[in-house]
């Protein structure tokens, strides 16, 4: 069987941003944007938006989650960041999971309607969104103690 073609088209319609747990961990270039974007101070989108996640010995900072496990930036009609969203989304579906299993690609095209439609990605697009995400790394601190958050 001959592996699929990848083509991508966001189309916005937020299934990646919707209805599961997960994870969107913010870069420093991340949390600058979103400072901007929203015009409020970095200390007030880390309590508003963020949370920090235990990840090996250090918390990582990811965006909130809203109960239902939509993005908390997610509001009906779309993301209301989306212009100064993470790299992380701006990234998708170029992430290295779905990108080298052997499948990922058609496995993620049975939920995602913009997966298959639009440009062809080229190889080097692959690698540039890989690259960057890992270049960028996450806003970390050291494991935090008993009450933290």
């Amino acid at each position: 069987m001959q592996a699929m073609e990848k083509r991508f088209f966001c189309t916005q319609c937020g299934i990646c941003c919707r209805y599961e747990e997960g994870y969107v961990f913010l870069s420093p270039q991340d949390l600058e944007q979103l400072t901007a974007f929203l015009g409020q101070k970095e200390a007030r989108i880390v309590e508003e938006y963020c949370r920090w996640v235990p990840l090996g010995g250090e918390d990582q900072l990811s965006l909130r989650e809203q109960p239902n496990h939509d993005c908390v930036f997610w509001r009906d009609g779309g993301c209301i960041v989306y212009e100064a969203r993470p790299l992380q989304c701006r990234t998708y579906p170029l992430w290295r999971h779905i990108l080298e299993e052997p499948r990922g690609w058609e496995q993620e095209a049975l939920s995602c309607p913009g997966i298959g439609i639009g440009e062809k990605v080229s190889f080097l697009a692959e690698k540039r969104a890989l690259r960057e995400r890992q270049r960028q790394g996450p806003i970390t601190r050291p494991r935090s103690g008993p009450g933290r958050k």
